[in-house]
């Protein structure tokens, strides 16, 4: 059996199919296979190439990327891939930023700081939208918005007419009993609704 040699994969994103990514490939010199694509890089699930890429690689490849933010949008999405990539073997490489290559131990060790700071940040957001919340709720101002449409009560009304049960109704609305007793009846939150 013969022993699989590493490949350079590289990877190129611009955002724009007016952008060129001419610029990126030559940046990344030689590799044995490029992964090119033109496409916002909002949602890594949405970008055909990535995936593709992402199963494409084996063990003891390297995939060399211009700069962290051609591979991702977030500090959370980069940390995702480098796991990713790291559970199959894969070296990470960026051009731009070798500081942040996987397999340095100065890239490990940022890798692990970005983790920490995206944690952190993580926490702080949840942290304040508590705090809101509970400053709101305190002022009276908290006040969460009806599940459920006047469509989907009159949906609901019509099915519980025909004999569905309403446990039933509840769960392919996606609500809990309680909401859908509290629209049927206009009651609570459902009052205004009801009064329409």
């Amino acid at each position: 059996m013969t022993e699989h040699k590493g490949q350079v994969v590289g990877y190129v994103r611009v955002s724009t199919a007016d952008q060129n990514e001419a610029r990126q490939v030559e940046a990344l010199g030689p590799v044995d296979k490029m992964f090119s694509e033109k496409v916002s890089g909002k949602n890594t699930h949405d970008r055909a190439q990535l995936q593709e890429m992402l199963t494409y690689v084996r063990d003891g490849d390297r995939v060399r990327v211009k700069s962290p933010d051609r591979l991702a949008r977030s500090t959370t999405d980069l940390l995702a891939l480098v796991e990713q990539l790291k559970a199959k073997g894969v070296a990470l490489e960026f051009v731009d930023n070798p500081a942040l290559n996987s397999d340095t131990p100065q890239g490990e060790f940022m890798l692990t700081v970005l983790a920490a700071i995206a944690q952190l940040e993580r926490k702080t957001i949840r942290e304040r939208q508590a705090e809101g919340i509970a400053i709101a709720k305190r002022d009276g101002k908290y006040e969460k918005a009806p599940k459920l449409t006047l469509e989907h009560i009159a949906e609901a009304r019509a099915r519980v007419d025909a004999g569905v049960p309403k446990a039933l109704v509840a769960r392919n609305l996606g609500v809990s009993r309680q909401t859908l007793y509290a629209a049927l009846s206009g009651s609570g939150k459902y009052a205004a609704l009801a009064a329409v």
